[in-house]
């Protein structure tokens, strides 16, 4: 431990405080991946372990009563700012904080929050946003549970939704958040890319119209499931959004070991959904924390060689007879609408894609049978290549008058490209579409 020491309130023992973590070295900012390796972590206050313990504890002592009210009057929202210490593992933990300190540092974003998965994330920031009567305005589609939260169950309270396709113009935005302006319009919520389709929300055209037609305490917030391309390829609140979602199971846990979830953007929308969070304890566990945090270290290099390899992967794919198209933003028409976004959004084309094969759901069947290398699952960006059928598995549950209409189709095949061999895979591609 260190020898520093702060007085804490009235009546407290003097704290040992962390010692702060190295963030520059000279004059120069240092990389989300070197940060990756030890920021938010003082191996002194941890018998000086290299790497963080797992705080395997529901509970933790306070110095002594006064210290304790405070924490409490931070944690149920009696004093801004949540509480200055460890209180109790269903409101924060010491390898919770240090993973919100990372998952932060990729956006630069003020504060972040984890939770115990992407649909818990998803759920406390609606629960936290939005009351009965009010109006969520979205982008489509979305990921299908998400879609099932919004429309069916917090449709039971009273919550109202309106949507735009997930390519929509500026004067197509305007038009929906110009009609739900006659309510209250809590939250815009965007997925970008659209699961399954892969298409790009314009964020910067969503931002302005937002504040085009809605002024002071009227502003809704917008939120972002940046999962397909965050934090390496999209960082959306560069482009106006306030709120960034994510599954952590996915690139950040990638190795298909953990189901997480994050939340982050400025300190004021992450205090309201942090209330919300200790009250209902959708906080990820220590165990889970740790697991990330080691996954962290090599994010940067998973996403870049899983970048790469669908790269080589989707290039095959684009020209085999078999294919209809290839549902890749690394293959936007030049001029286009989503070209566009892409160039103002996005720093890489990802390692998800939408294959569309020539036939129905027999040849996608087909196809995804004789697979060997990929594995038929869900989720993705994993180390592992995935592949799956959206419209008769994640998208089941979805209408199929919506599922036709947002292009999810039966020949649609879902594939996220991993870390093996790029010509093993397109090896294992040549072999399986042998049998459409």
């Amino acid at each position: 431990m260190t020898d520093e020491t702060e007085n804490g309130p009235a009546g407290s023992a003097p704290r040992r405080r962390a010692k702060p973590s190295t963030d520059t070295v000279g004059t120069r900012k240092l990389k989300p991946s070197t940060l990756m390796m030890g920021h938010g972590y003082d191996p002194m206050l941890s018998e000086g372990s290299l790497k963080p313990p797992i705080f395997l504890t529901s509970t933790f002592v306070f110095p002594n009563a006064a210290a304790g009210k405070r924490h409490f009057e931070g944690v149920t929202g009696k004093r801004p700012g949540g509480a200055e210490g460890l209180v109790y593992s269903r409101f924060n933990g010491p390898n919770q904080e240090i993973l919100e300190d990372r998952l932060g540092v990729w956006e630069e974003a003020e504060d972040a929050l984890a939770f115990s998965s992407g649909m818990s994330a998803i759920a406390t920031l609606f629960l936290s946003m939005v009351r009965p009567g009010d109006t969520i305005v979205h982008s489509g589609p979305l990921y299908a549970a998400t879609e099932t939260l919004i429309a069916r169950i917090l449709g039971r309270f009273g919550i109202h939704w309106l949507d735009f396709p997930a390519g929509a113009t500026r004067e197509e935005i305007d038009a929906v958040l110009q009609k739900a302006s006659a309510g209250n319009v809590a939250l815009i919520y965007l997925e970008s890319p659209a699961n399954p389709t892969n298409a790009l929300v314009d964020v910067e055209a969503v931002a302005a119209s937002r504040d085009a037609i809605f002024t002071g305490a009227n502003k809704p917030p917008i939120a972002i499931d940046n999962t397909f391309l965050g934090p390496l390829w999209a960082q959306p609140l560069k482009q106006g959004a306030d709120i960034v979602v994510y599954s952590l199971t996915k690139y950040a846990g990638g190795h298909s070991d953990l189901v997480a979830g994050g939340v982050l953007g400025s300190k004021a929308h992450i205090d309201t959904i942090r209330l919300m969070r200790n009250t209902i304890g959708t906080i990820c566990d220590p165990n889970t924390a740790w697991m990330l945090l080691r996954s962290l270290e090599t994010l940067e290099l998973r996403m870049t060689r899983a970048g790469e390899n669908a790269v080589k992967v989707c290039e095959y794919l684009r020209t085999h007879p078999k294919v209809e198209k290839v549902g890749y933003l690394g293959f936007l028409e030049e001029g286009s609408r989503q070209a566009d976004i892409y160039r103002r959004h996005c720093t890489g084309a990802g390692s998800t894609f939408s294959l569309y094969l020539k036939g129905d759901e027999k040849e996608a069947f087909a196809f995804l049978d004789a697979l060997k290398i990929a594995k038929l699952a869900v989720s993705l960006g994993g180390t592992e290549t995935l592949a799956s059928h959206p419209a008769g598995m994640t998208h089941l549950s979805v209408p199929e008058a919506r599922k036709a209409a947002l292009g999810i189709t039966d020949n649609l095949v879902r594939i996220s490209i991993g870390v093996e061999d790029a010509d093993d895979l397109i090896a294992d591609f040549e072999e399986a579409l042998k049998a459409v």
